[in-house]
């Protein structure tokens, strides 16, 4: 479908210039996009549930009439409030918005609507809080079907767009290019798994005639997309390790040395990552391995054991992490290290883009003469004045928080080095070897003995004051807390709160008589370097912030995370953020003050209160979430995964993989007349794996 991939989304009808800008905020630029833009979930409009028969506690689909409108102001917050009654004369169900004014103006008396969401009792009557809704209004034939009585899509929005909208836009696509939809699977793999033809599989997709049929061309269209992934994973793998790299002399004494330097006993995950590490780098083809692990399983140390060994070879090595506040973490932790230990000849720098110019020209040229052994940065090591005299070992810390173009581009700073990625979001390591396909996989599945537990709870807003308190108590007890929102300034189009609003009213009324500090992303550095170190140091009691502390900050005598507006947090974030406390001896505690209004936000909330597994969570937010945003690539670029799913599609992704390896084995450039069209399929799907391909 390479032509549909050149043509705009204005030219299908409907559309035009104007809502064209609606497309492209979903993502949505070409007619291609449009087709593999899938609904997130199906309603069966025909079965709908009569209101008589709505089961408490429980999502469901039911339509009716609105029978009744007010628009009022809660009478403690003083939010606006928007109630409508809704029957379908068998029964009725209050429906309630907040702070959503504009509703006035579309949901009026004797429209027709279908509604979604959890049906609760609150004083005595049926009710739905925010529920997603759809006018059923007085539509042609044509739009009835595609609306009403049949299963219908339900897609991402966006402010501007409705479901009926945009499923006419999809209907008018699949018409119009019908012809144009062609398969880009080989016909005799395409026969081999028997997979159903790629039109009627979209088709099915879109608008399914049954589950059963939906569920199959899933199926289909994800086993497609998991081979294209796979085969262009398989290939950058094999264009890296097929050319030479740095083969370094690690002997049972460096590594013994090394572990004998820290004044506590590494743990055997610990242990067995290291020895798999030296094994790697005393191999002359390139290391390409991935390091996961929970927070505080001690992945920085591990790969610390990388870097000295470069060091003890007289080489360069180079960590990039994705914050400054995290790099210059791991300079200082570094540093303390070696100024202790029997490596103290290492040299070591830090850069960071919001550095003096003289200070960083310092720091380049002591690179380029080899004065520098270990230098520990953000993106600013990807720059183009950033020269390694002989670069041979590079980390990257958080690699999700990363493109893979970057990790090639860090890569380039030397001939082939060796390459650990490691994240603090732990995946299962059955997906972790299918969905990594161009590297070896260590896990770090044990804790370091000493550390504390952590507890998580969970407070509504209305019980805000009970967190407040455990706060006072804590501190009294002497230790510090977290406090964290997902805003720093207010916003008149959102009722969060946000950080520096509650800073200062944290200031003034709630904890006036306690120190109190701030600090967020949009700081310049010194200051939030300054505000970090005075936390250290139990210079502030409360620590008011964004998800700036979500990656690697350590404070051990931090007890206490508070995270406001928890529903509005990512899984995997909100555990990250919960891994801040207890990093010391002394338990730790996570209180989250949330009021959730979606099935997601509490499935969510539900997960992280459960367990404190990384792995569990990972799991869960893979299933939640989707991979998508899970992998970051709407966040960092990153095209990878865009509708198939790894967890639930295990045995496919398997399958695919299996495929790709055996194509690849036979056939490593993709020359063979047969698969010259997948090669053009990676170039267009996943350019930053083939550009490193062509690099290499």
């Amino acid at each position: 479908m390479s032509n549909l991939s050149s043509i705009s989304i204005q030219y299908i009808k409907g559309v035009g210039p104007a809502r064209k800008r609606l497309f492209g905020r979903l993502g949505v630029e070409s007619v291609e996009d449009l087709l593999y833009f899938f609904p997130r979930r199906y309603e069966d409009r025909s079965r709908m549930t009569p209101l008589s028969e709505v089961r408490i506690g429980e999502y469901q689909t039911v339509s009716g009439k609105i029978m009744a409108r007010h628009q009022r102001r809660s009478w403690y917050t003083k939010k606006h409030v928007t109630e409508i009654v809704l029957s379908d004369k068998r029964g009725r169900i209050f429906c309630v918005w907040f702070n959503q004014p504009y509703l006035e103006n579309y949901l009026r008396p004797n429209t027709h609507l279908v509604i979604y969401g959890k049906a609760d009792v609150y004083k005595n009557r049926l009710q739905m809080v925010a529920p997603e809704y759809e006018i059923i209004g007085d539509e042609d034939d044509e739009e009835r079907q595609l609306n009403v009585g049949r299963i219908v899509p339900i897609y991402p929005l966006t402010r501007g767009m409705t479901q009926r909208y945009l499923r006419k836009i999809v209907r008018n696509a699949l018409d119009r290019h019908c012809d144009d939809i062609h398969d880009l699977l080989p016909v005799p793999l395409r026969n081999k798994h028997r997979l159903a033809n790629i039109k009627r599989s979209l088709e099915a997709v879109h608008f399914p005639p049954d589950v059963q049929t939906q569920e199959e061309a899933y199926r289909r269209i994800s086993f497609e997309e998991f081979f294209f992934f796979q085969v262009s994973a398989f290939r950058r793998r094999l264009s890296i390790v097929a050319k030479p790299g740095h083969a370094h002399g690690i002997g049972l004494d460096l590594i013994s040395r090394f572990t004998k330097a820290f004044p506590f006993e590494l743990t055997a995950a610990q242990k067995r990552v290291i020895n798999e590490i030296a094994g790697d780098m005393q191999q002359s083809a390139p290391m390409l391995r991935l390091l996961h692990g929970d927070v505080g399983s001690g992945k920085t140390l591990v790969a610390l054991f990388g870097c000295v060994a470069a060091f003890e070879n007289k080489k360069q090595a180079a960590v990039m992490a994705p914050t400054e506040i995290l790099a210059q973490q791991h300079y200082h932790k570094i540093h303390e290290f070696v100024d202790s230990g029997p490596f103290k000849d290492l040299r070591l720098a830090c850069l960071v883009s919001s550095m003096r110019k003289k200070e960083k020209d310092l720091i380049l040229e002591q690179l380029r003469s080899g004065r520098i052994d270990l230098l520990i940065g953000t993106h600013a090591l990807l720059s183009e004045q950033v020269d390694f005299a002989d670069l041979s070992f590079v980390v990257i810390d958080e690699q999700h928080k990363f493109g893979v173009r970057q990790r090639a581009l860090l890569s380039t700073k030397g001939s082939n080095p060796d390459v650990l990625v490691m994240t603090a979001t732990p995946i299962p390591r059955t997906l972790s070897l299918t969905l990594y396909g161009d590297l070896d996989v260590s896990v770090l599945d044990e804790m370091p003995p000493g550390k504390g537990n952590i507890m998580t709870r969970l407070f509504s807003r209305e019980r805000t004051d009970e967190a407040y308190d455990i706060m006072r108590q804590k501190v009294k007890a002497g230790q510090q807390v977290y406090i964290v929102y997902p805003l720093v300034e207010e916003s008149d189009k959102t009722d969060l709160k946000a950080a520096e609003e509650m800073y200062r009213h944290f200031r003034k009324k709630e904890f006036k008589d306690l120190r109190i500090g701030l600090v967020h992303g949009q700081m310049a550095r010194q200051e939030a370097d300054e505000i970090m170190q005075a936390f250290k140091n139990k210079q502030i009691d409360i620590l008011v912030a964004t998800t700036v502390l979500e990656v690697g900050v350590d404070v051990p005598n931090a007890g206490v995370m508070v995270i406001e507006h928890a529903e509005r947090f990512g899984l995997s974030q909100l555990h990250q953020l919960r891994g801040r406390v207890g990093r010391g001896s002394a338990d730790g505690l996570c209180l989250l003050v949330a009021d959730p209004v979606t099935e997601e936000a509490e499935a969510r909330l539900k997960a992280i209160c459960s367990s404190t597994d990384g792995f569990k969570i990972a799991e869960q937010d893979l299933l939640i979430r989707g991979p998508g945003h899970y992998f970051g690539r709407h966040q960092h670029g990153l095209n990878e995964l865009k509708f198939s799913n790894p967890v639930t599609q295990i045995d496919i992704l398997e399958l695919a993989r299996g495929e790709a390896k055996e194509l690849i084995h036979q056939d490593p450039g993709l020359r063979e007349p047969a698969h010259r069209v997948i090669e053009e399929v990676i170039r267009t799907r996943y350019p930053d794996y083939l550009k490193m391909v062509e690099a290499g």
